[in-house]
């Protein structure tokens, strides 16, 4: 059993699934980068970078910021199948891919190119591994074969067209992965045998956000899986000689997660069906469900099946930790892994042989590093050593859990980095996207720079609609009620405000993609009790953004926010959008935009941007030429935080001495 090749390292699980390529359906062309960059309207264009209302950075400032942006993680891959592993890092501007032959052994680079590499995932038979790229952020992502002996590369995905999802036979000869072209919503399942290009056919012309998950042994079977929403899926059985879909528990309204397909014919996933928590469950041929993990819960957000298909090594999502068990599939019994530091441990990976468990763990005060643990024994190897740029890290802070009421009298999940001192501190309040995503308490050498650098308190919340606590939960703010999110805001001010180590009177909100509207929202309903804002690929008008995303999210980003072609949904739109009110918006703005983003286009940016403006606000904007959906470029992301201390520092003033 193999692991599709996902299409970047932050599409995780279902997620994954949903991508497609489409042209921008809204009526405005998109103008050359050249004329993006040209510096009128008080505009300077520094590079690939197009600045407005900011000032350049002191060099003092880029030196001590530029420690914390050195700091250098590494993602576990695959394994090489001939003892070492594939690990992703980043040596210059972008992640690569790198080869480590024992542990603690050098990295030698695999793949050199400007933009980030996505993913390694080796043939079952050793010799080649797959991975993708797409071009300055754009997510048209082409899948390649790396020739591990020769170390040429053949790009395998035809150009224009949008791939992900790559998927390795068991016998190493063929691959399955999804592919859509610009204008199509839906995915075609293609086969070909990557080292030869002109293979690759079309084995079906699928529907929606649909790719594979498993192939059976002998190469007749392939699981499809396509995801609707956070809330619904669907699990397929294709056959591969004839073309015939179909579909497991038809009946069932429910999410899934991943699927494999184990040599009595039952199927293995993980599903909320009957539970508010992901459950890992063996769903028999006549449909009969055993659920593994209702015991526990917490999700399963991560899961692996051993060559022999005899051991599931799995995560659980506790409270935003991440930790490892394993279940013998044959008699159900559930064991814990290898015991951990307080962190995150994620993307497992048996050895060829089954007797290895790679993974990587991002600690709370470490960055991510690639380790390994016996499968029998649970004892744990550290492949490699994450760098920190000369800091150190026994002076990093470690987030504190805890939670705080809505007005609603429910229990919001947050966490805060607070800096050392008795205070009161500045706070930051940073906002995941999503809005289905779930901030963890892992590293983030950006929290550490604000707390350790600028004296600031990081807090960060999983409002209502965030993943990881039910589905329940993560229902709390679809549709109609999308202001119950930003309400938890208001709630979380409140709570700030009984707190004397914390200055209620200087709090930012901060947040990228769904996370900017929580931004623009939060200073439209709670100005008063805000100093500024920070939007990153923020939505400004949901009409628009459905108007002007790629072809293939809208439907998908329908599910979870309205359908604005229905009246009631579009006037509330209306009622809700911050460009509609953004002459409520009073305090400062700094707004960051990559120019490529085909999920939250740069026009969102733009016209916010203008509106709030024309109130006469200080406003800042930066936008890159190369990027996409955030900065994945090391000189990018340090401009973006250059731009953000200068904005913190001049509406919250320095950090007081200690």
């Amino acid at each position: 059993m193999t692991s599709p090749l996902p299409i970047r390292p932050l599409l995780i699980g279902l997620s994954a699934l949903a991508f497609v390529a489409c042209a921008q359906t809204g009526a405005t062309p998109k103008p050359a980068a050249t004329e993006a960059a040209s510096p009128a309207a008080g505009r300077e264009a520094r590079g690939n970078l197009v600045f407005e209302g900011i000032a350049a950075a002191s060099p003092q400032l880029k030196e001590r910021l530029a420690r914390y942006e050195n700091v250098r993680g590494h993602g576990f891959q695959d394994w090489t199948g001939e003892g070492g592993i594939l690990i992703s890092t980043r040596f210059a501007d972008v992640s690569q891919i790198h080869e480590v032959r024992f542990p603690g052994g050098a990295r030698r680079q695999l793949t050199f190119y400007t933009d980030a590499v996505s993913g390694a995932d080796m043939s079952p038979k050793g010799g080649a591994f797959l991975f993708g790229k797409d071009s300055g952020g754009d997510e048209y992502f082409q899948s390649f074969r790396f020739d591990s002996k020769t170390g040429e590369i053949t790009q395998f995905s035809g150009p224009g067209t949008r791939n992900g999802s790559a998927l390795w036979s068991d016998d190493g000869k063929q691959v399955a992965w999804a592919r859509t072209n610009a204008g199509d919503p839906n995915n075609d399942i293609m086969i070909g045998n990557p080292a030869d290009p002109a293979s690759a056919r079309v084995l079906l012309e699928g529907e929606g956000a649909i790719g594979p998950v498993d192939w059976s042994a002998d190469g007749k079977t392939l699981l499809l899986q396509r995801y609707v929403s956070i809330a619904k899926s669907h699990i397929y059985s294709l056959d591969v000689a004839t073309g015939t879909l179909t579909e497991i528990n038809a009946d069932d309204d429910v999410a899934y997660s991943g699927a494999a397909l184990l040599p009595d014919g039952s199927v293995l996933t993980a599903t909320d069906k009957d539970s508010e928590f992901q459950n890992l469950v063996r769903i028999s041929k006549d449909g009969k469900l055993k659920n593994y993990t209702d015991k526990i819960g917490w999700d399963v957000s991560d899961w692996t099946l051993s060559p022999d298909e005899k051991t599931v090594a799995f995560t659980i999502n506790e409270n935003g930790l991440g930790t490892i068990r394993l279940l013998d599939v044959a008699s159900g019994q559930v064991r814990p892994g290898p015991t951990l530091p307080v962190g995150i441990a994620s993307g497992l990976v048996f050895s060829p042989n089954g007797s290895q468990i790679g993974f990587t763990f991002n600690g709370a005060t470490s960055p991510a590093d690639a380790w390994s643990f016996d499968a029998a024994t649970l004892n744990l190897t550290r492949w490699t050593e994450a760098e920190t740029g000369g800091l150190n890290t026994g002076t990093f802070i470690s987030p504190e859990v805890f939670a705080y009421k809505n007005a609603e009298g429910m229990d919001i999940p947050a966490f805060a980095y607070m800096p050392e001192g008795d205070g009161p501190h500045p706070v930051i309040i940073s906002i995941h996207g999503g809005p289905e995503s779930q901030s963890r308490p892992g590293f983030s050498s950006t929290y550490q720079y604000w707390a350790k650098e600028l004296g600031i308190a990081v807090i960060v919340p999983n409002v209502r609609g965030s993943s990881g606590y039910g589905k329940t939960y993560v229902s709390l703010d679809n549709g109609l009620n999308r202001k119950k999110s930003v309400e938890d805001i208001g709630a979380l001010l409140d709570w700030i405000a009984t707190q004397p180590q914390l200055e209620a009177s200087k709090v930012v909100v901060h947040g990228g993609s769904y996370g900017g509207y929580m931004v623009l929202a939060s200073m439209i309903d709670y100005g008063d009790r805000l100093a500024g804002g920070v939007d990153i690929v923020g939505i400004s008008d949901f009409k628009t953004f459905l108007g002007n995303t790629e072809g293939y999210r809208v439907d998908l980003r329908r599910v979870e926010y309205g359908d604005e072609r229905d009246p009631v949904v579009a006037a509330f739109f209306d009622q809700i959008s911050p460009l509609k009110n953004a002459s409520k918006i009073t305090k400062p703005l700094l707004i960051i935009q990559g120019y490529n983003d085909p999920r939250v286009p740069y026009t969102e940016a733009e016209q916010i941007l203008a509106a709030v403006k024309a109130n006469g606000v200080k406003t800042g904007f930066l936008m890159a030429l190369d990027e996409g959906h955030g900065f994945r470029k090391k000189s990018n992301r340090e401009a973006q935080r250059e731009a953000e201390t200068l904005f913190l520092q001049e509406i919250l003033g320095p950090k007081p001495p200690n």
